[in-house]
C-alpha cells in the first residue's frame, strides 16, 4: 500500500492508512511472533513518547510483536510476505526483486558454535552504500591503542557523571572515550566509553568495523533502527549492535546517557555454567532479537563508518536501513538486565565476582576474557559468619565500573549513578571503612539489596586514559581517600580491637 509516499504492508496497514505521523518510507514487519510477550514493546515505547511541537515524529503503530527470543539462535523473518527465498540463500531471482547479501561476523571456516553469519534480502546491495567515503572530523570517540602522556598518577580512579557536551549531539556525536585496552588493528581489547544524546539522527547512519558496540543505558530511552528491525530500550536494558550491522539511533521521550564497552575481540556469548547446570544467570530466552523492519527513504542521506580508529562519512541518496527480509545468527539484540538470575552463597563466604557474568567475549587463553560484562544486582544477602561485600582484592584483569541506579554496596557514597571507577591490572582496592565497619561489626540477618545496579566491562588488558578521561571528565581527586579511615585493628590478640 501505498499512501501519499509512505509505503506500508502487513497487518497493521489497515490501522497505518489513516496514521500520517510516521517517518516517511517506514515498512512495517508482518512477521507472526509466538514466543514474545502480550503487546509489542516497540509500540509500547512509541505510544509513550509521543510528538512535541518542532520535534521529528515518532512511530505510533499497532501491529506484531516486535522480538523474536533466544540467544545465538538462527533466526528468520520478514517484512512482506514471501520475501524469504525457500531452501536456498541466493536464487537466481529474488522475490520483490530484492538483492541477496550475506554479512559475516566470522570467518567462513568459523566453528559451527562460533559461526555467526546473516543472509540480507535488501532493496539495494551496500556497494552502493560505500560509493565515495571521505575521511570525517576527529572524535572525542578514541581507539586502541591510544596512550596519552601524563594525567593522574597511578592508582584506583573514580569520576562524577560527565557533563553533557555543548551543543546538541547524536549518539555518535556524543560518545566520549574514557579507556581504551589492547589493539584494534590485531581485534583484541576493548574501550569503555560514555555518551550523551539530545538529538536524534535523521537520515544519518552508522556502522562500526572495529568492533561490536554493548550499550548500557543509564538514564532515557532510545530506539535503535539496525538493518534487522527496530529496538526500543530503556535504563536497566542493554543493546548489543554487533560489527558491521548499520544503524541510527533515536530519542524516545528526552535527552539519554549511558556507558559502552566496544569489544574489538571475539563476539560476545554467554559464559558456560559449569556445575551451576542447565539454568541460571542470563538465560537464553530473555534475550530478544528485533522482527525484520525496513525503511524505503528515497532522500540524502549518510553513513559513516568506524574503521581502524578512524571516521568515514559517505553521501547516498537512500537510506541503507533497506533489507526486507533476513536470516541468521549475526544480529542484534537486547537484555533486561532485571531478569538476570543470579547465584550466590547461602551458607558461608563469598563467590568470586565472576558469578555476576551475563556476557563474555572469550580470548585465546582459556579463562582469560578479551571482555567480560558482569552485573550487581538486587540480590539477597545470607551467608553467615562471613564478610558479605566484595572482599580487598589485587587482580591480574583490569575493571571499569559504572552504577545504573541505586547505591553500590562497596562503596555507599561517592559513587552515583552516571559515574565511573576504574582498577587496573594489579592495582588493589576494595571496601571503605564505612562499608568495612558495618560489614565487620553489625549483625548478620538475611538482608536483600534492593533498588541496585552497577556493573562491570573488566578485560584482560590494562586500562588507558584517553585525554577526555585524564582531563575533562570530572574526576574525584580525593578517591584514594576513601580508604584514609581504615585504622589497625590487630593487637596481638585473637579478637583484634
Amino acid at each position: 500500500m501505498l499512501r501519499d509516499g509512505w509505503a506500508v504492508d502487513g497487518p497493521a496497514a489497515d490501522d497505518f492508512a489513516g496514521d500520517m505521523t510516521a517517518p516517511r518510507g517506514l515498512i512495517v514487519t508482518n512477521t507472526t511472533i509466538t514466543n514474545a510477550p502480550g503487546r509489542s514493546q516497540w509500540t509500547d515505547a512509541m505510544d509513550r513518547a509521543g510528538t512535541a511541537e518542532g520535534e521529528s515524529p515518532m512511530t505510533s503503530i499497532s501491529g506484531p510483536d516486535g522480538y523474536m527470543s533466544g540467544f545465538g539462535n538462527e533466526f528468520e523473518t520478514e517484512a512482506l510476505e514471501g520475501a524469504l527465498p525457500v531452501g536456498q540463500n541466493s536464487p537466481q531471482r529474488c522475490p520483490y526483486g530484492l538483492y541477496a547479501e550475506q554479512l559475516s561476523g566470522s570467518p567462513f571456516t568459523a566453528p559451527r558454535a562460533s559461526n555467526r553469519r546473516t543472509w540480507l534480502y535488501r532493496i539495494r546491495p551496500s556497494v552502493l552504500h560505500a560509493v565515495k567515503f571521505r575521511r570525517a572530523a576527529e572524535s572525542e570517540w578514541k581507539t586502541a591503542p591510544h596512550h596519552v602522556q601524563g594525567g593522574p598518577d597511578l592508582g584506583p580512579l573514580r569520576w562524577d557523571p560527565p557533563p553533557p557536551p555543548a551543543g546538541e549531539t547524536s549518539f555518535v556525536e556524543g560518545m566520549r572515550t574514557m579507556t581504551t585496552a589492547g589493539d584494534v588493528n590485531v581485534q583484541a581489547g576493548m574501550a569503555a566509553h560514555v555518551f550523551h544524546v539530545s538529538r536524534s539522527m535523521e537520515r544519518e547512519y552508522f556502522y562500526n568495523a572495529d568492533g561490536e558496540l554493548l550499550v548500557v543505558i543509564e538514564k532515557g530511552r532510545l530506539a535503535f533502527h539496525t538493518e534487522m528491525g527496530r529496538i526500543a530500550a530503556e535504563p536497566g536494558e542493554i543493546v548489543v549492535l554487533p560489527r558491521g550491522v548499520k544503524f541510527r539511533v533515536e530519542l524516545i521521550d528526552g535527552p539519554a546517557r549511558g556507558y559502552a564497552c566496544e569489544n574489538y575481540g571475539a563476539m560476545f556469548t554467554l559464559p558456560e555454567r559449569g556445575p551451576i547446570g542447565a539454568n541460571g544467570l542470563a538465560n537464553p530466552r530473555d534475550f530478544l532479537v528485533p522482527v525484520a523492519a525496513y525503511e524505503e527513504v528515497e532522500a540524502p542521506c549518510t553513513l559513516t563508518v568506524k574503521w581502524c580508529g578512524g571516521f568515514h562519512t559517505a553521501e547516498i541518496g537512500h537510506s541503507p536501513l533497506d533489507v526486507v527480509a533476513w536470516h541468521g545468527a549475526h544480529v542484534p539484540y537486547k537484555y533486561d538486565l532485571r531478569r538476570f538470575s543470579p547465584v550466590g552463597a547461602i551458607l558461608n563466604d563469598h563467590p568470586d565476582p565472576s558469578i555476576f557474568t551475563v556476557l563474555t567475549a572469550p580470548s585465546d587463553t582459556p579463562g582469560m576474557a578479551n571482555v567480560d560484562f558482569a552485573i550487581f544486582p538486587e540480590r539477597w544477602m545470607v551467608a553467615e559468619g562471613t564478610f558479605r561485600p566484595p572482599w580487598y582484592h589485587m587482580n591480574v584483569m583490569s575493571e571499569f565500573m559504572g552504577l545504573i541506579y541505586g547505591v553500590y554496596d562497596a562503596k555507599p557514597e561517592g559513587f552515583v549513578p552516571g559515574g565511573m571507577s576504574l582498577h587496573n591490572c594489579m592495582l588493589p582496592h576494595g571496601p571503605d571503612n564505612d562499608a568495612f565497619t558495618a560489614a565487620s561489626f553489625s549483625r548478620l540477618e538475611p538482608h536483600k539489596l534492593s533498588g541496585t545496579l552497577a556493573f562491570m566491562f573488566e578485560t584482560r588488558f590494562p586500562q588507558h586514559l584517553t585525554e577526555f578521561a585524564a582531563r575533562e571528565a570530572p574526576l574525584q581527586d580525593n578517591y584514594i581517600d576513601c580508604w584514609a579511615d581504615l585504622v589497625k585493628h590487630y593487637d596481638g590478640s585473637p579478637e583484634g580491637k
